[in-house]
């Protein structure tokens, strides 16, 4: 059996028509897979963990020796980072504005560097305007021996009654301090 002309025609456009339809729809469907694996956000996210804090004890900017149980009672962010790192740059203004807001509801900030002179750690703190405590660590105790840290920054979280609840590698964003810690802070 033999098509009209006309039918034949209509028959190739639609295949064509099915056929550039499905095209187009894949692409798009890539397209938004792919939009979907971007991440928009490249900061930490918080591991929830439950341990002893460990014993630790430092020198502050003044010379001062500190204890990390004296804080006890507290909510604890112990930052563990240096001054040539760039994701530590990057996450302290933002940290010294969370330290800023949740200071008066009994939270504090440890930042302990990781082993560089103490005149370029001044120099750092002093540039970035930080008020918080920052800790001295020339023998990489914390790092090393505390927290076995596998980078910088690493941060661990320490409830009021001395347990790390929570630890990330690398820079944190506001959003996932709000989410995380505050919730810790607000815990009575």
């Amino acid at each position: 059996m033999r098509l009209p002309r006309a039918a034949l025609g209509l028959a190739i456009a639609g295949t064509g028509l099915i056929v550039l339809g499905g095209a187009i729809g894949a692409y798009f469907f890539r397209l938004q897979s792919d939009q979907a694996m971007q991440p928009t956000d490249f900061s930490a996210v918080p591991a929830a963990v439950r341990y002893a804090a460990p014993a630790l004890a430092l020198s502050d900017l003044r010379g001062a020796n500190q204890e990390l149980s004296s804080l006890r009672g507290q909510v604890v962010l112990v930052n563990l980072w240096a001054t040539w790192c760039g994701p530590c740059q990057a996450e302290m203004p933002l940290l010294q504005q969370y330290y800023d807001h949740h200071r008066a509801s009994g939270f504090t900030i440890i930042a302990i560097e990781d082993g560089e002179p103490a005149s370029d750690v001044r120099s750092f703190v002093a540039q970035y305007k930080l008020t918080f405590p920052v800790w001295l660590d020339p023998t990489h105790q914390a790092t090393d021996h505390a927290f076995h840290a596998i980078g910088i920054p690493t941060s661990y979280v320490i409830d009021r009654s001395g347990q790390v609840r929570l630890m990330w590698v690398g820079a944190i964003s506001e959003d996932n301090l709000e989410k995380y810690v505050t919730p810790l802070i607000e815990e009575r």
